[in-house]
């Protein structure tokens, strides 16, 4: 497994070792002693969620003030544009973005800590994104920032009007959002 920070280095590219020949391909998605070994992360990984959207569907920018979660995300079918946003006001990178191609083909993943906002946006016909959490879901306290925050000028790669939920246009605004000490 190659781990690389991206521009924010809590946010980590992950990229699997892949065993492939004439049969297809095997490759560990989730192995936590190589995270720990690896990655330095040790955090228990407790929940299992799996979504499927179609071509420039924008999900995000989501978070939970309380109870919030660290995500480790790949994609199974198709490929996304995936984007952390650093919610951590005691962080050097607080108010800053990374972001990364995640394919069925690349079999990337990446690893967003506790204390970040994420979103992202269908770039295939469809995308099937896989991605294990660091704590529960907590409807009560989750939050939105929205998707084109002038102050954020996330770069989304954007080819037409993205799809989004009534939830996701009602975002705030990141300087009126709550955030993390």
């Amino acid at each position: 497994m190659k781990v690389t920070p991206t521009t924010i280095p809590d946010v980590l590219i992950i990229e699997p070792r892949v065993f492939a020949d004439d049969r297809g391909f095997f490759y560990e998605s989730y192995n936590q002693k190589a995270f720990l070994d690896k990655a330095g992360i040790d955090t228990p990984l407790v929940q299992d969620n799996h979504s499927r959207s179609q071509q420039h569907v924008l999900r995000g920018l989501h978070y939970q003030i309380q109870q919030p979660q660290g995500k480790l995300m790949r994609v199974a079918i198709g490929a996304v544009f995936d984007v952390a946003v650093d919610l951590r006001q005691s962080a050097p990178t607080f108010g800053q973005w990374a972001g990364t191609l995640l394919s069925a083909e690349n079999k990337r993943q990446m690893w967003i800590p506790p204390g970040f906002a994420h979103g992202f946006l269908v770039l295939s016909e469809v995308a099937e994104v896989l991605y294990k959490t660091t704590d529960y879901y907590a409807p009560q306290h989750e939050r939105c920032i929205r998707w084109d925050d002038p102050d954020l000028a996330i770069d989304w790669h954007l080819t037409a009007e993205p799809v989004l939920s009534a939830k996701d246009k009602a975002g705030q605004a990141f300087k009126t959002a709550e955030v993390f000490p």
